[in-house]
C-alpha cells in the first residue's frame, strides 16, 4: 500500500489483481423524479434507463410488493444524483484527457461500476475509515463481484479531501502508482464514485476494470 498526504488530502493505491448480493442500505442524498410506467417496462429496464440501482428504486417505492408486477400508467419514484453524477463525469473526462496525452485509448463509464464506487466512497464515511479494505464489503475486487460486476482485470484508486474533480485528478496524477492505474492499457471501463460527509469533505473512488469486448 502506498499513502500520500498533500494539502490535507489523502490518496491511497491498491495492488492490481487480474482474475476472472446487492446491498440495500440507503446512503445517498437523492433527488427524485416521477416516472410513468409504459407497456413493456420492467424494474430493470427503468433502472437501466435512469442508471439507478434496483434496490434504490424499490426503497423509494415501498408500495411495490412484487417488483415483477408493475403496470402501464403506474407512477414510480426514481432517485437520481444529478449533481454528484456531473462531478463524476468530469473525473472521467479528465482521466480520458490524460490517457489521450499518453497515447492510451479512452475508458468508458460503466454505470453499474460507478454505483459500486459511490457505495465505497459513502461506506468510508459511514464507517469512518480510509482504506481499500471495507469492513462492510471487503476488498474492492470482492465488492465488485458481490455487486455483480464481472471483470478480467481490476484496480482501485481512492482519495479524500480534494474539493473538485481537478484537485482529485491532480493528486492521483502526481503519484506514480495512481497514475499507473489511470493510464493503464489493462482497463477499458471505469466507475467514479463521489460522496460527501456532513462537513462537506469529499471522498473519491475510481474503480477500473477490463471487460472483454
Amino acid at each position: 500500500m502506498k499513502k500520500m498526504k498533500r494539502n490535507k488530502s489523502k490518496i491511497i493505491l491498491t495492488l492490481v489483481l487480474t482474475f476472472s448480493c446487492i446491498f440495500t442500505t440507503k446512503v445517498f442524498a437523492q433527488d427524485n423524479i416521477t416516472y410513468v410506467v409504459k407497456s413493456g417496462d420492467s424494474i430493470w429496464k427503468i433502472a437501466d434507463k435512469f442508471q439507478a440501482g434496483i434496490s434504490e428504486i424499490l426503497a423509494a417505492n415501498p408500495t411495490i410488493n412484487n417488483p415483477s408486477m408493475i403496470y402501464p400508467g403506474q407512477k414510480i419514484t426514481v432517485p437520481t444524483l444529478t449533481d454528484i453524477k456531473n462531478l463524476e463525469t468530469q473525473v472521467l473526462r479528465l482521466v480520458n484527457a490524460e490517457r489521450a496525452k499518453a497515447g492510451v485509448g479512452p475508458l468508458t463509464m460503466n454505470w453499474q461500476l460507478e454505483r459500486v464506487a459511490r457505495y465505497k466512497s459513502q461506506d468510508m464515511i459511514n464507517k469512518n475509515y480510509f482504506s481499500h479494505i471495507s469492513p462492510t464489503y471487503g476488498s474492492p475486487f470482492t465488492m465488485m463481484q458481490n455487486f455483480g460486476v464481472n471483470f478480467s482485470a481490476a484496480g482501485e484508486n481512492i482519495a479524500k479531501g480534494q474539493r473538485t474533480p481537478a484537485e482529485a485528478m491532480n493528486s492521483w496524477m502526481n503519484s506514480s502508482g495512481h497514475r499507473a492505474n489511470i493510464l493503464s492499457s489493462s482497463y477499458n471501463q471505469i466507475g467514479v464514485g463521489l460522496a460527501k460527509d456532513p462537513s462537506g469533505t469529499c471522498y473519491w473512488t475510481q474503480m477500473f476494470i477490463r471487460i472483454s469486448q
